[in-house]
């Protein structure tokens, strides 16, 4: 697998077509990110890609302009327009945001997108389908369940892109993946994209890919430079305060703060609304039209705090996020990779503030061992008051002491029975 050289310094130099440069231009994008320049060649000369790259690089661009290219210069017949293209990704967030990128660098092409995910109604997302697409962006359980039920046909599919590959295998996915990938036809263009490359990945990749080009634009599993990261040691219960203290005296207009459970990214959201502080909750309990309604008000500015589970960690490309809290550490270290990187989009720096219980502390060294770094304890006085922080790493969490059993009388099996001061009733006699 060959590993392509950074060359292009605008996209005029990536030869992509006029409608293309256009929509480009209208996005005000001149310059590609490394993975766009070391992707879209090899993309638009027809090779497999196996791509490997951390979140908000630019990765659906890389692989939105060479399929609306191929696309363009590929006929179609007089019939209902086949699906041409076919995108899979693991979340219902992320699928509506690679659509809505179609939407924008195709403008200028004519060509039909749609977008399929579960918890809303199918109807209108079958009407579209019989309509006619040619390009699909769908997750998996909705696409198995149309195609089963004869509303999806993948027969004439040329391009075929699985984006955060990774996170599909983490949410249990790949099966499905596998069941999507043999209703293919086996000629083809894929790409795989994938934050992290664990042997999982790469056996999933030669599985379908042949003979890719390997794209890497960074190390697997780093995390991104402009990205200020820390740790405050805090006991579980002051957790919440130390949060509410940090947003509002630091003045924080925008953060997305990390649970590892539905029920308390809740009942932290109820918590610093009664501390006077905007904020909601997101995750796979809440419908579809509530998620949307709920990163809308984030994106616009009506509420300062986003609390979500990992099914935001990726997916969510909100601008100007300047903060990432990591409330409750998660227990796979490359949770933590794609929770921060919801900052430091687009070139800007952001911080992460991870809040590190008596508990946790296997879970921060597995994150320091995997991202290769210690992160920095913050050493600010001025929160001690809201909260113990302890003053060094906590060690390994020692095995909570055996609870005390009753005592077993001599000779039996079993408890004693419990003196209460009567004689036990007789049996009677039959």
């Amino acid at each position: 697998m060959a590993q392509p050289t950074d060359t292009s310094t605008s996209f005029s130099d990536l030869e992509l077509i006029a409608p293309l440069q256009r929509a480009l231009k209208a996005q005000q994008y001149e310059t590609p990110t490394p993975i766009q320049a070391r992707a879209i060649p090899p993309l638009l000369e027809g090779r497999d890609v196996l791509g490997c790259a951390q979140t908000g690089t630019g990765k659906t661009a890389a692989f939105c302009l060479p399929v609306l290219q191929h696309l363009s210069r590929r006929r179609r017949g007089r019939d209902k327009r086949p699906i041409r293209a076919l995108v899979l990704t693991p979340t219902r967030e992320l699928a509506a945001q690679i659509f809505d990128s179609f939407k924008a660098y195709g403008r200028y092409l004519p060509q039909e997108h749609a977008v399929i995910f579960g918890g809303v109604n199918e109807r209108p997302q079958i009407r579209q389908l019989r309509a006619g697409v040619d390009v699909l962006v769908a997750t998996p359980g909705r696409l198995l369940d149309l195609h089963g039920r004869g509303f999806v046909d993948l027969s004439m599919v040329d391009f075929f892109v699985l984006d955060e590959a990774d996170r599909m295998l983490d949410m249990g996915f790949v099966h499905d993946v596998r069941r999507v990938i043999a209703a293919l036809p086996r000629k083809r263009q894929n790409l795989l994209f994938s934050a992290t490359m664990p042997d999982s990945i790469v056996k999933l990749a030669a599985s379908f890919l042949r003979n890719p080009v390997k794209v890497e634009v960074s190390p697997q599993s780093t995390t991104v430079e402009l990205i200020d990261q820390s740790v405050m040691f805090v006991a579980r219960p002051d957790k919440r305060h130390l949060l509410a203290q940090l947003i509002h005296e630091r003045r924080i207009e925008r953060a997305i703060v990390f649970t590892r459970t539905k029920h308390g990214a809740n009942r932290l959201a109820r918590q610093l609304v009664n501390a006077n502080i905007g904020a909601a909750a997101i995750h796979g309990n809440k419908s579809q039209a509530a998620r949307t309604r709920t990163l809308a008000q984030f994106r616009a500015g009506e509420i300062r705090a986003l609390i979500a589970t990992d099914i935001a960690s990726r997916g969510i490309d909100v601008d100007d996020v300047s903060h990432v809290f990591n409330y409750e550490l998660p227990n796979i270290p490359e949770a933590y990779v794609h929770r921060i990187g919801r900052t430091a989009r687009a070139g800007k720096r952001g911080t992460a503030i991870s809040f590190c219980d008596e508990t946790e502390g296997a879970y921060l060294r597995d994150i320091e061992k995997l991202i290769g770094l210690t992160i920095d304890v913050a050493d600010d006085h001025d929160y001690h008051h809201a909260a113990a922080i302890p003053p060094a790493r906590p060690s390994k969490p020692a095995r909570p002491p055996r609870r005390p059993g009753r005592k077993r009388r001599s000779g039996s099996g079993g408890n004693p029975r419990p003196q209460t001061g009567r004689r036990p009733r007789n049996r009677r006699r039959k």
